[in-house]
């Protein structure tokens, strides 16, 4: 069996769908056997993992792109002879005219576009509308990287159920292979000198940053004198307050910009807590990757959040800075109880294997295949 898959956004600057795509490819290839796996747009081979450009070089990326466009003009029908490449077409919302020849698949990410269009740029939900009505709701069959996610697609765009699968995404091996070496470097490299509490992510509304400066700002003066919050993550769409408040540097508060995919596993195994208050997440690739360095985490009691961390932390009301505070405070005063969910979580974690996902998925394609 041919399975194609859209990944045109590993051309671009991304977060999570570049994130999930990369390794869920490499995944797809180990896992394959006798079945083979093609990347559109004629992407046989990729570099690093980089969220801030390219993972090929310019002089691949441009024509694949240009690709991209041609097969993008309205009643230009090139992608049909494309697809006909594969047995099934997995397409990304790059894609605007999706091929019409073969069995097609996506996976949805997550519905803040639906639910919370305000956390978005105008641009993001008219592509997400269109992408639902062109992809999501003509689909053999889908992919959710969440059960959450799987129940809010099904509600808000009518879907059927039985077309849409549950698959959880994965967590780089890296996160689960964290050594002292690696910690020490990211410690000398960030100047982490203190014990630190670690949110990762795109600074952007949804990931509501303020809040949880907000509580951690609520912390007692002796517990922040002890302990830093460390924010790592590129400038997103909406940020300039918020960027503007971690770099007027609050005490206590340590804003690192975009971090290198090869220096997070020992940045986030360092941190005491990892905190992800976010107001909605398809699945939450940070939450895992820290559970997966056996760090105890502290998130919103919505969305997917719950279901992704379980026992491996704290639940809170993500508008509530006290709630936060609290969560927080509890874990930083209680190392028996950090160590116990770190555990638990580091356990969970291994439920978000890559080659799982991949297996899974292979399934999946057979299914909406046959």
């Amino acid at each position: 069996m041919r399975i194609q898959i859209d990944a045109t956004p590993l051309l671009l600057r991304s977060a999570g769908v570049k994130n999930y795509l990369y390794y869920w490819l490499r995944a797809l290839e180990e896992e394959a056997g006798e079945d083979e796996i093609l990347a559109f747009p004629y992407l046989e081979e990729f570099g690093a993992l980089t969220h801030e450009g390219s993972v090929i070089a310019p002089a691949g990326t441009w024509p694949r792109l240009g690709l991209l466009y041609f097969v993008n003009v309205p009643g230009n029908r090139a992608i049909d002879w494309i697809a006909a490449r594969g047995d099934v077409f997995h397409a990304s919302n790059q894609v605007r005219n999706p091929p019409r020849n073969v069995p097609l698949t996506a996976t949805i990410h997550d519905m803040t576009c639906w639910l919370m269009p305000e956390l978005h740029t105008p641009a993001n939900v008219r592509a997400d509308q269109n992408f639902a009505e062109k992809v999501l709701t003509r689909a053999a069959g889908l992919i959710a990287v969440s059960e959450n996610t799987r129940r809010d697609a099904i509600r808000l765009l009518g879907l059927d159920p039985e077309k849409v699968w549950t698959i959880h995404s994965g967590v780089a091996e890296s996160f689960f292979q964290v050594s002292e070496t690696d910690v020490r470097r990211a410690a000398e490299r960030y100047r982490l000198e203190r014990p630190y509490v670690l949110f990762v992510g795109t600074i952007e509304p949804r990931k509501n940053l303020d809040t949880l400066i907000d509580a951690y700002a609520g912390l007692p003066e002796s517990v922040r004198r002890e302990v830093e919050l460390v924010v790592a993550g590129p400038a997103g769409w909406a940020a300039e307050r918020t960027r503007r408040r971690l770099e007027a540097g609050a005490p206590g508060v340590r804003y690192l910009g975009y971090v290198p995919e090869e220096d997070l596993p020992g940045l986030t195994a360092g941190a005491a807590v990892f905190a992800y208050v976010s107001l909605y997440e398809g699945f939450g690739f940070p939450v895992a990757q820290a559970m997966a360095c056996g760090v105890p985490v502290v998130v919103s009691n919505v969305s997917s959040l719950p279901e992704i961390a379980g026992e491996g932390g704290l639940a809170v009301d993500p508008r509530s800075p006290a709630e936060i505070a609290a969560a927080l405070d509890r874990l930083l005063a209680d190392a028996g109880l950090r160590e116990k969910l770190g555990a638990r979580g580091r356990e969970i974690a291994r439920r978000y294997r890559w080659s799982e996902c991949a297996r899974r998925s292979l399934e999946f394609f057979h299914a909406v295949a046959d």
